[in-house]
């Protein structure tokens, strides 16, 4: 359902990441660009609307007011929009999709 929000938004290269075995927070990261400020507003306004319309309650996006870069926490899924140029700066897919080592076995030093 976010793919599809988000799509039917035209939002721009959007990831999903899977973050099974490399975080609790959340079980996937979606991650978007809007071409402008008002543009990812929108996305995550729309977003929140279809969300609630799911029942899901306690939505408090962060950066709405800014629209550089919204975050949005939906429980099991975390949403990451972003202004282009702000996506590139922290380049967050870069960071998850890393393979992480077997966290079983300790460290070598």
């Amino acid at each position: 359902m976010i793919r599809d929000s988000l799509e039917s938004q035209k939002a721009g290269d959007l990831v999903v990441i899977d973050l099974s075995g490399k975080s609790d927070i959340a079980d996937y990261m979606v991650v978007a660009s809007g071409n402008s400020r008002r543009q990812v507003v929108s996305m995550a306004e729309r977003l929140m609307e279809a969300l609630r319309a799911l029942g899901l309650k306690g939505l408090r996006p962060e950066g709405l007011a800014q629209g550089d870069w919204v975050l949005l926490d939906a429980g099991d899924v975390i949403v990451h929009l972003f202004r282009p140029e702000v996506r590139a700066f922290y380049s967050l897919e870069k960071m998850w999709n890393v393979e992480f080592p077997d966290r079983r076995e300790p460290a070598a030093v």
